[in-house]
């Protein structure tokens, strides 16, 4: 699948956030519109490829809703609470057909595109995952499209659309997240100071103290560990796709500091919802 310039719909920001919406849902409809059965399973999921499709096709309505400042109730913002949420909505909606689906996520895309291109879609809007900006909200519609793409995919056997430039693109929704999905078991007491570094682009910085977690697009001074991760990798890992051992393995992470031990712990840290 192709990336996506730097050109934007809507004026959606950061630059060439609309255009991998719209990209990436066409990807999308592309993989879908293969496919000979929609009940193959979706690897690691207990969804077929059907009611995966059927998850994204009703997902990105109700962000569309979201940013046209319609009042959407889905789940309690918690992973359990949005999974449960995930079931009875797909209970109640009974299309597993391809074609019907691929349209349906195009046209829910650019409906939320529309939406966001309106003087009124701006402030804080009430999302499943908390409050949230037009911009971070049009992140965290790519990063589901993404994440839930690359499942059909690999269901399929057909080539994923994550890329470097998307990745970099969910990162205002995936910082957002971070201090939203922590595992408080797994940061118990913890203290380090992480850099995070995506190979070629953005980098941030991930304090914990005593436990408590705090996200920054600017990396500490002085941190125990920084991981440089190939972003692609990187976006697997933090939707729990990929495995850190599995990336080390693969050589698509590296890692150096005083603190080395802290970086295949780091994504275990979170609960991706």
């Amino acid at each position: 699948m192709g990336s996506v310039s730097g050109q934007n719909i809507g004026g959606l920001g950061p630059a060439g956030l609309g255009e991998a919406i719209r990209a990436t849902a066409e990807d999308i409809a592309a993989v879908l519109r293969g496919a000979a059965d929609t009940g193959v399973p979706v690897p690691g999921s207990r969804w077929s490829v059907g009611e995966a499709a059927a998850h994204l096709a009703q997902a990105n309505g109700l962000m569309a809703d979201v940013a046209a400042g319609k009042a959407r109730t889905h789940g309690d913002g918690t992973r359990e609470g949005l999974a449960v949420a995930n079931e009875r909505a797909l209970a109640a909606f009974t299309e597993r057909r391809a074609e019907p689906l691929a349209t349906m996520i195009v046209e829910q895309a650019d409906a939320f595109l529309e939406a966001a291109a309106r003087p009124a879609a701006q402030g804080e809007l009430d999302t499943p995952m908390g409050p949230m900006g037009l911009d971070v909200l049009g992140s965290y519609l790519l990063t589901h499209m993404l994440g839930h793409g690359y499942d059909l995919a690999r269901a399929l056997g057909r080539p994923h659309m994550v890329d470097r430039v998307r990745v970099e693109l969910t990162l205002p929704f995936l910082l957002t997240a971070m201090e939203r999905v922590v595992d408080a078991a797994a940061t118990a007491g913890l203290t380090a100071r992480y850099t995070i570094r995506l190979r070629g682009g953005a980098r941030f910085g991930t304090t914990f103290t005593d436990g408590a977690i705090a996200v920054s697009p600017c990396p500490p001074s002085r941190p125990d560990c920084t991981i440089l991760t190939e972003p692609v990798a990187f976006f697997l890992m933090a939707l729990g796709r990929l495995g850190p051992w599995g990336a080390l393995a693969r050589g698509h992470v590296l890692a150096w500091g005083r603190k080395l031990w802290l970086a295949p712990r780091f994504p275990t840290l979170f609960t991706p919802p």
